[in-house]
Parts: C-alpha cells; structure tokens; sequence
C-alpha cells in the first residue's frame, strides 16, 4: 500500500502543464497570499475601530475586478480585495505589491524570491 497517495493525486492535475505555466501558478498563488497578509494587516491595524452599534468599522468587501499584471514569470491574473469603512474617514486598502492602475509591474517580479524567502509561498 502506497502512503503518498495525497502527493501523487496533486502531482497528477499538473502532469500536462508545461514549466512556465506551473511558475506562473505558483506566482499568482504566493502573490495572493502576500496580498491577503497585507489586507490581514490593515484590517488588524484598524480592529479596534467600532461603529456606534459596536461593529467594526472597517471590514473586507469582496475583491475587484480580475487584472492581468505582466511579471518576469508572463502575465498574472490577480484578485485585489476590498475593504469598506463603515465609519467615514476613508480608509483605503491600496496594496504595495500590486498598486492601482499597474499593468506591467518590475516591483512584483523582484518581489517574489523575497516573498518565497520570507515563506510566503
């Protein structure tokens, strides 16, 4: 009886994949794992911020849009997440890996050997 099945099962999904498909994945995962921390972050730093019926103000949104970003690994669909102040100072939630409006970022292609380094990945 074989006791990796669990490794063999994942390895087996990825088997026709080529090696720059399998970096982009890997990529697009670490990316999103160090932008949900940063959201994690930011929503830790304002934890103590209450409505006046005692609920938190600033709480997460959803995602927006899908948006490709061209990296060293090729083009990166990423989800950025959203964050709604209930209060109305206008928090933002504006991620430092992946900021507005950038399509072609050599900030996230530097990035992603200091992300693996940290354990991000």
């Amino acid at each position: 009886m074989n006791k990796d099945k669990g490794k063999e099962a994942v390895g087996l999904s990825e088997i026709g994949l080529g090696l720059e498909e399998l970096i982009r994945r890997g990529a697009r995962r670490v990316i999103q794992e160090a932008i949900e921390v940063e959201l994690a972050e930011l929503l830790e730093q304002f934890s103590n911020v209450k409505t006046l019926s005692g609920q938190r103000a600033v709480v997460r949104n959803g995602y927006l849009p899908e948006r490709e970003v061209l990296t060293g690994a090729g083009p990166i669909a990423v989800k950025v997440p959203k964050v709604r102040d209930r209060s109305g100072s206008g928090v933002k939630f504006n991620s430092a890996i992946v900021p507005p409006y950038v399509r072609k970022s050599p900030r996230v292609s530097a990035a992603l050997p200091w992300l693996y380094l940290k354990g991000v990945s």
